[in-house]
């Protein structure tokens, strides 16, 4: 994506990266949008670089599509869903999904005593002290809830083994210029 200077519509919240602090940016400000990918902004303002959640892609004159997935005829989950909606998550510093980054360790569905289909996520971030983690658990809990038949989910983060260079697809390394 090229980046785009665009002027807020109104007042959003944004998360400084990578701290992870929350600010809000005022109406009538120009930012500058320097990555979009998976129903987030990355923008630069003030001398920082922010990211803005999908929610608040309005406040920049833009509109997110939502992926709709095939409901499975016996209400199960279809785990190719899964980690299709996971391939939508992004750190917000590099154009990687966080599948590709090797952020993520394993998916496991299971059923609840009650019948709930629960989606276990273990994953890692590529630092311990990433500001952003929480962003992008969220970002992992909302788009795998978007998911026909998911009921739950619980994202568990670890960080043994540690995340190293080394877990980044080929994909990934090629987009980064690793290869």
């Amino acid at each position: 994506m090229e980046r785009e200077v665009v002027l807020t519509k109104r007042e959003c919240e944004a998360r400084l990266v990578p701290a992870g602090t929350e600010i809000m940016i005022p109406k009538d400000s120009f930012v500058t949008i320097t990555q979009a990918l998976g129903g987030t902004f990355t923008v630069a303002v003030n001398g920082n670089l922010a990211r803005i959640d999908g929610k608040d892609a309005d406040a920049l004159g833009k509109v997110i599509e939502v992926e709709q997935f095939e409901v499975m005829e016996d209400g199960s989950v279809n785990e190719s869903h899964v980690w299709a909606a996971i391939r939508k998550c992004y750190d917000p510093e590099i154009p990687v999904n966080i599948v590709e980054l090797g952020l993520i360790y394993g998916v496991e569905l299971t059923t609840n005593d009650e019948g709930k289909h629960i989606v276990q996520v273990k994953m890692t971030l590529t630092a311990p002290a990433c500001g952003m983690g929480p962003s992008i658990i969220a970002d992992v809990e909302r788009t795998v809830t978007q998911v026909p038949g998911v009921d739950g989910i619980e994202v568990d983060l670890v960080f043994d083994p540690p995340w190293n260079n080394d877990m980044l697809s080929d994909e990934a390394k090629l987009e980064l210029g690793l290869l």
